[in-house]
């Protein structure tokens, strides 16, 4: 039984698998053929499957199946005979939304038409009112025109009366408004109208001014202006000073009411000033008034041909100018000051009278400078004196340095120019003269301990003392390109000074134990200071935020790492001299140790040859005593370590020292100490020469200066191990090799058992060479 039901099932999976064979083999019917075959073929598989128990099942899925698409069919039959009543009713819609449209086509052609046909024959009536406000507007502005006219006669009229009847603050309120009517019609296309309204404000303008500075000079008198000396207290004062003071503030009030039609007519506007400085605002009215009787005598004096108007003597005519200004402050402040806080007039009437006299001293230097460019000696006799002009200037009146002063006229592009070719070629001469002396290489400072710390030489000295003043000289400029300018020189003039000193290096480098050669290394030492402590001065790091900016132009394209770096202030604007300075010094300082150990070589050679191996034993010897052999070469150190202490900086004494004893730790361990074989007395001998000679010649410039012989203080250990450790010492040194590195926990390792003993720096294999040069006793 249950054979043929096998069979039937193999029968029932082989149709199955027929049908979906038939399926594949028919890949190039249509797609949607394909996919409902394998439907179909899906949907048998799952009601179901291979089992013949599962066909009990086909009359229900058939029943369910003929439900399922009696339903489909009644759907499709209602949607389809709904669909035309849909359409037809979208189409009569459509057809009358068409017929509106039209119609509403037809209504716009119409009223455009009708439109075009309004505008048409209204055109002639635009024509003609356009043509009547056209004449309205022009009769408009020709009654504004004749308004303006009348007002400025209306004015010009009340002036005249003012003044006639002496109404002074009358006639200054008139003008005042004559003054906003021309202020009013700059806008304005009547050029007519407007020379007419400046020509009638400046004939009343002048008139007024005239009157009242007549006033204000004779009362100006009364008060002996100006101080031309200084002014002196009088014993009391004069009987009507009231009446002075009161006639100065009235006038001195009126003036400054006048300033806004003065400023108008004389067309004054705004100084422009030079970079970093702010605008300066015209003079005003009485202080111009005031400069009237000093300009008059700086000009008879210091112009046309005139002997104090002397080409050679700067001095003179600037000099007069500050004796003017102190001459007049205790006035200014005391007098003129209190009325022009009291007339709401925020100026400092000391500082207007300086821009006044300034202004004096500035053109006199515009005409002089440019004549002094071809005269190197008189040029720089003008810079100096416009210096220290400025310098007094700001210092003893008290000038803002937010005005300018005098010199953006040095700033002169041609001017400038020539104030820096003359300091280089005074920079170079005056170096030139200070290397040819024959103190260029001593210190003035010598004798004096505390003083000559750096042990700088004259030259050296005097180059940075140059440098300083030529600092000084630019320090005030206003303008950070000229400031870059300047230090762009230094750094020029510093690299020339370290190419001399490498010169004369080369010169006694046959010598490096020679005053001259110390000199030079102290030289480089003390510029090198000083341009560091420079590069932390505020004055230089502000100029090493310029140069981020504007350097480029200037000191040449700079990089975007050292951009970064002196933006980051991380580095400094020295920082390529600086680097130029130490090599120079490392040189300087590798020759000179050179040469010494050259000499303690010498001196040592007889000490590296002793019988090490034979010397008698430490308890044959009453004392211990430094080795014969050894004398000279200890001499040679000690005399040497006392004449470069006495010739070198401290700073650079310490190197030496160092870098002496690092040679001196290399040469007695690998010429000496490698090279010998020691007994029990030579190792003790040894380390007594070294522990007891060797180390205390340096122990006056450190406390524990055989941290510095490391090599040795250490070979010196192991030499003199008693020979029970050093026995020990080699168990573990070969019992290490054999385990080739392998860490033994029940035994020590090297490095431990060498630190036991003090051994840090020697490694266990130099140990182990160490070991066995005391062959003579160690291998019994």
């Amino acid at each position: 039984m249950a054979a043929p039901m096998m069979e039937h099932n193999n029968h029932i999976s082989n149709d199955l698998s027929h049908l979906k064979r038939t399926d594949s083999s028919n890949s190039e019917s249509p797609s949607e053929d394909g996919n409902i075959t394998e439907d179909v073929v899906e949907f048998v598989q799952k009601e179901i499957g291979g089992d013949l128990k599962s066909l009990k099942k086909v009359s229900g899925l058939l029943e369910k199946l003929t439900l399922e698409n009696k339903q489909l069919e009644e759907q499709v039959l209602t949607v389809s005979s709904s669909v035309p009543l849909r359409v037809s009713a979208a189409l009569s819609t459509a057809e009358e939304s068409r017929v509106k449209l039209e119609s509403l086509l037809e209504k716009e052609r119409l009223l455009s038409n009708t439109l075009q046909q309004h505008l048409q024959g209204s055109q002639v009536w635009a024509d003609s009112i356009g043509q009547v406000l056209g004449q309205l507007d022009t009769l408009e502005r020709h009654m504004k025109y004749l308004q303006c006219l009348a007002r400025i006669e209306e004015l010009s009229d009340r002036i005249q009366q003012y003044l006639m009847t002496n109404s002074v603050w009358d006639a200054v309120g008139a003008i005042d408004s004559m003054a906003s009517l021309d202020m009013g019609l700059r806008e304005s296309g009547c050029s007519h109208l407007q020379a007419f309204i400046r020509e009638t404000l400046r004939f009343w303008h002048k008139i007024l001014k005239d009157k009242l500075s007549s006033d204000f000079e004779e009362v100006l008198t009364q008060f002996h202006w100006p101080f031309i000396s200084p002014p002196t207290q009088t014993l009391s004062p004069p009987a009507n000073a009231q009446e002075i003071n009161s006639q100065l503030e009235l006038l001195v009030s009126q003036l400054l009411s006048l300033q806004t039609s003065d400023d108008l007519i004389s067309e004054k506007k705004e100084i422009p000033s030079h970079p970093g400085q702010s605008q300066t605002p015209p003079l005003s009215l009485p202080i111009q008034i005031m400069l009237l009787p000093l300009s008059k005598r700086f000009r008879y004096h210091f112009t046309g041909n005139r002997q104090t108007n002397n080409l050679t003597k700067p001095e003179w005519y600037l000099t007069q100018v500050l004796i003017w200004m102190g001459n007049s402050s205790n006035f200014m402040d005391e007098k003129i000051q209190p009325i022009l806080d009291r007339a709401g007039n925020k100026v400092n009437a000391r500082v207007e009278l300086c821009r006044g006299l300034l202004t004096l001293a500035q053109e006199k230097l515009a005409q002089d400078a440019p004549r002094l460019l071809y005269d190197d000696a008189l040029f720089c006799h003008l810079v100096d004196e416009v210096l220290q002009f400025e310098k007094e200037l700001r210092s003893t009146h008290s000038y803002p340095r937010a005005y300018p002063g005098v010199l953006h006229i040095l700033l002169e592009e041609t001017v400038f120019q020539k104030w820096l070719s003359v300091e280089r070629k005074m920079a170079v001469e005056k170096v030139d003269a200070m290397l040819s002396t024959e103190g260029a290489w001593s210190s003035q400072y010598k004798d004096i301990t505390d003083v000559d710390e750096l042990k700088a030489p004259d030259c050296a000295e005097t180059f940075m003392t140059l440098l300083l003043v030529i600092t000084e000289r630019y320090r005030s400029l206003p303008c950070p390109r000229a400031q870059l300018s300047f230090l762009a020189l230094q750094k020029e003039l510093v690299d020339d000074f370290r190419i001399r000193l490498t010169q004369v290096m080369k010169e006694e480098s046959r010598q490096p134990l020679s005053p001259r050669y110390c000199a030079i290394l102290n030289a480089a030492n003390y510029i090198s200071t000083v341009l560091s402590d420079w590069g932390d001065n505020i004055f230089f790091l502000q100029l090493q935020q310029a140069a981020v900016s504007v350097g480029e132009e200037i000191l040449g394209p700079l990089g975007a790492t050292e951009t970064g770096r002196l933006a980051s202030l991380e580095g400094s604007l020295f920082e390529a001299l600086l680097a130029l300075l130490e090599r120079l010094r490392g040189d300087m300082l590798g020759r000179l140790l050179d040469a010494v150990m050259r000499e303690v070589k010498e001196k040592a050679q007889s000490y590296c040859k002793d019988r090490w191996i034979s010397l008698p034993s430490q308890n044959d010897q009453a004392t211990m005593s430094l080795s014969s052999s050894a004398c000279p070469m200890m001499l040679c150190l000690r005399d040497h370590l006392l004449q470069l202490q006495q010739m070198l900086c401290l700073p650079l004494f310490q190197m030496f020292w160092q870098g002496l004893t690092e040679r001196l730790d290399c040469f007695i361990y690998e010429d000496l100490i490698l090279y010998n074989h020691f007994n029990e007395g030579g190792a003790a001998q040894l380390q007594y020469d070294m522990t007891r000679n060797l180390f205390p010649l340096f122990g006056h410039y450190c406390k524990r200066p055989e941290n510095f012989f490391k090599h040795v203080k250490e070979a010196c250990i192991i030499l003199t191990l008693k020979v029970g450790p050093a026995l020990l010492l080699c168990d573990v040194l070969k019992q290490s090799e054999e385990d080739d590195g392998l860490l033994n926990h029940q035994q020590s390792s090297p490095e431990s058992a060498l630190n036991e003993l003090g051994v840090y720096k020697l490694a266990p294999s130099d140990v182990q060479i160490l070991l066995n040069l005391r062959s003579a006793w160690l291998n019994q």
